[in-house]
């Protein structure tokens, strides 16, 4: 049964949101956000070449690599997700070199990296140094050489597990997750680490996803017995060279983000200078968001961050969130896709677009379960295709967020004459809006679909689930 919801009254949640956000600690420097970012998870150099041309019509302009390094071969090489094989094996390095049997060879990487740059779409790579291969039998015996020994591959506290994650300390110099953890601060290691940067570089990649980024102390922070200092960051985004070597590329031409999860005692204010970041707790909002079909259920106007909006990059899911204990796999292709309109129709941040295993369902969570196979269609369904163009075609205008009293619908417009319209309701939904937006005839740009906004209110009915890209 459609239901009528008038949104007329003083009552409504009609939120211009100044450039900046109500928990951000610094002004916004920019007018928005214009890249968008394709996590091809776990597809190999070939595979994203092959669909280089769809990622581009598709309106992403960056493209992001799982771990390229030299890593763990298990279960005998196997190449499933899943089962014989794992896609968490590219992330732990074995040696930081260019190329894995997971994903291709370094001459495949270059291939990829000079067909993006052709199109004009930026490839950045997965890296994380903090820590190494689990098992230590399998690590390189060139790392070992360049670091001058084993005993200088990790710090002192570098095989000790993490029981505080709050601790800075332990947090820093500590054993994740049974991964020991590099000295990162070693110069040795650095000048290492930095060749391969540089290499990664010189083979056309323009940026990079610092995994665990949280685990490599600031400048200010607890310094293991093993470091002389704490200048990874410096050195790792071009500030200071190390042995003479310095990074390549000038920061500036670079997209870089970090994967600092927030938490306790975390300095985020610290590694935003050096680097965008995730933002991990506004995702978690807006999973609870979907999940319950209510605006309200959550609060969408923070960005529950204390950095810059500008500088945070933003998912409904990761492919963490996804993989780790499923957290967000459960969540319907669908759902998913309508958080994706409201991250991507927003002003600021840099949308990330998780690529889920092609063939996946929610009850077969790994699908085809073929690691180096392109992701499922939704990287380029058309509501995810328009959203992308409307966010290019509306860069710079300023945002304004819609809530209707039950929650069941989200507006954002972007200046004075363009809006998306989001659907949270499994019914069908007969509704009179009151926006802000300009009075006139709107075109959806997926169905063509022609409505009105007619002083100050659009009445129409919305599809179950849907959502509307509306421009003049």
């Amino acid at each position: 049964m459609k239901r009528i919801f008038q949104h007329l009254s003083i009552a409504v949640l009609a939120i211009a949101l100044a450039p900046i956000a109500t928990d951000a600690a610094e002004p916004v420097a920019v007018q928005g956000n214009n890249e968008i970012i394709l996590h091809a998870w776990s597809w190999s150099f070939n595979t994203i070449r092959e669909h280089l041309p769809e990622i581009k019509e598709a309106g992403y302009t960056i493209v992001q690599t799982s771990p390229i390094n030299e890593c763990y071969v298990g279960d005998n090489g196997g190449r499933q997700l899943f089962g014989n094989g794992k896609w968490y094996y590219h992330y732990q390095p074995t040696d930081w070199t260019i190329g894995n049997y997971q994903l291709g060879t370094r001459d495949e990487f270059k291939a990829m990296c000079a067909e993006a740059n052709r199109l004009g779409v930026r490839v950045i790579v997965d890296v994380l140094p903090n820590h190494t291969v689990i098992d230590r039998r399998c690590i390189n015996a060139r790392l070992d050489s360049a670091v001058g020994g084993r005993e200088n591959l990790f710090h002192a506290n570098g095989l000790w597990p993490i029981k505080d994650y709050s601790d800075r300390y332990q947090c820093t110099t500590g054993e994740m997750g049974t991964l020991p953890d590099v000295n990162t601060e070693n110069p040795d290691f650095q000048y290492y680490y930095m060749q391969y940067v540089n290499d990664v570089l010189a083979c056309g990649a323009r940026g990079f996803r610092y995994d665990t980024a949280k685990h490599i102390g600031l400048p200010d922070e607890p310094r293991d017995p093993r470091s002389p200092q704490n200048d990874f960051w410096d050195v790792a985004t071009g500030r200071k060279p190390v042995k003479g070597l310095s990074l390549a590329v000038p920061r500036d031409e670079l997209f870089i983000y970090g994967e600092v999860l927030q938490d306790k005692n975390v300095p985020e204010q610290g590694y935003a200078k050096y680097m965008d970041l995730t933002a991990s707790n506004l995702g978690w909002v807006l999973r609870n968001v979907l999940n319950k079909h209510n605006a309200h259920a959550d609060n969408l106007l923070s960005w529950h961050h204390s950095v810059d909006p500008a500088h945070l990059v933003t998912w409904v899911e990761s492919h963490d969130t996804y993989c780790n204990e499923h957290a967000s796999a459960g969540m319907s292709d669908e759902l998913v896709r309508l958080g994706w309109v409201f991250l991507a129709a927003r002003q600021f941040g840099t949308p990330l677009f998780y690529s889920r295993p092609h063939g996946s369902t929610r009850d077969n969570y790994w699908g085809d379960n073929e690691i180096g196979k392109v992701g499922n269609d939704e990287f380029k369904h058309p509501l995810v295709r328009a959203v992308n163009e409307f966010r290019h075609a509306n860069m710079g205008k300023p945002e304004h967020l819609i809530f209707s009293d039950d929650g069941k619908q989200i507006i954002v417009e972007r200046g004075t004459d363009a809006a998306v319209i989001i659907n949270l309701d499994e019914s069908a939904a007969d509704v009179a809006l009151a926006l802000t937006i300009a009075n006139g005839k709107y075109r959806d740009a997926v169905t063509a679909q022609r409505v009105q906004v007619k002083k100050g209110v659009l009445r129409t009915t919305l599809a179950p689930m849907s959502a509307l890209i509306l421009t003049k």
